[in-house]
């Protein structure tokens, strides 16, 4: 059996930059550390609820499975993508329907084996699509378009943080690994979305992280002279811009007037502001 925490095998290509190449590397390995919770899964586990909520395991996969399928298509066909963002997306929108919980809601409804299929499936496609693109064309998304880089970055983000819901899902623990590293970096650039995202004026003001890696080193993100600091485990950072735990139950500070009000509204993902988690203790 192949160690799922291992890095991966993304074949190399002559144009694929070492930076692209080591991130296609490290969305297989975050890929393959989910796959593993689902892989033996019963019926029942996959019918568990999960933390979001109304979505049980098979919303959370079948998820990535849709935001993978979107992520194909504007990697190999940006007009395509363009149309049809234009055609079911609009037509879902302006019925008053959220086309995120359609596409979780459609693809949970199939059988626990075809989804995996599906999602194992669409994930590789993802790897060659963004492997193939050029590195510099930016591909179009619900948001503002991103480069390859950018995108295979946001598919690990994305590929963690559901994969955090399952597995608080099944109560299993994951060890946290340097993959954290490109979720840390994530999460500093979009500070300036999380302000617009809640109506308030993007800060000028520069904020530096200065994190424990899972392996007990130091990182450090954003100029050493910001007086606005956040200083914690860099797991716990993950956790609080994915919203998968509450500021409250999690050990950062901050200094500083910025990186105090970024916290609690802290948003790594597209879109208007989310829930978010409640504090453990209910309070």
């Amino acid at each position: 059996m192949t160690d799922p925490n291992a890095p991966g095998d993304v074949p190399p290509a002559p144009h694929v930059s070492p930076v692209l190449h080591g991130l296609l590397a490290d969305l297989r390995a975050e890929s393959a550390v989910l796959d593993a919770l689902v892989a033996e899964l019963p019926a029942a586990g996959w019918a568990s609820a999960t933390p979001a909520e109304g979505w049980t395991v098979a919303h959370q996969i079948a998820h990535l499975a849709w935001t993978d399928d979107w992520t194909a298509l504007a990697a190999r066909a940006p007009e395509d993508f363009t149309a049809s963002l234009g055609g079911r997306f609009t037509e879902l929108l302006a019925a008053g329907a959220d086309p995120v919980e359609e596409g979780a809601r459609e693809g949970a409804a199939a059988e626990p084996a075809a989804l995996l299929a599906r999602w194992r499936a669409g994930r590789e496609e993802v790897l060659a699509a963004l492997a193939a693109a050029p590195a510099d064309t930016r591909l179009p998304w619900f948001g503002p378009p991103m480069k390859p880089a950018s995108m295979a970055t946001a598919r690990l983000m994305e590929t963690w943080a559901h994969g955090q819901d399952v597995a608080d899902a099944l109560g299993v623990p994951r060890e946290p690994t340097d993959r954290l590293r490109h979720i840390v970096h994530l999460g500093l650039r979009t500070l300036g979305f999380a302000f617009t995202a809640h109506g308030l004026p993007a800060p000028e003001t520069p904020v530096r992280l200065e994190l424990t890696a899972p392996d007990g080193d130091s990182w450090t993100f954003g100029p050493a002279d910001a007086t606005d600091l956040v200083t914690g485990p860099a797991l716990d950072f993950c956790l609080l811009v994915t919203q998968r735990r509450h500021r409250d139950d999690l050990a950062l500070a901050a200094t500083g007037p910025v990186a105090t009000a970024w916290l609690p509204i802290a948003q790594i993902f597209a879109g208007p502001p989310g829930k978010g988690r409640q504090p453990a203790a209910g309070g």
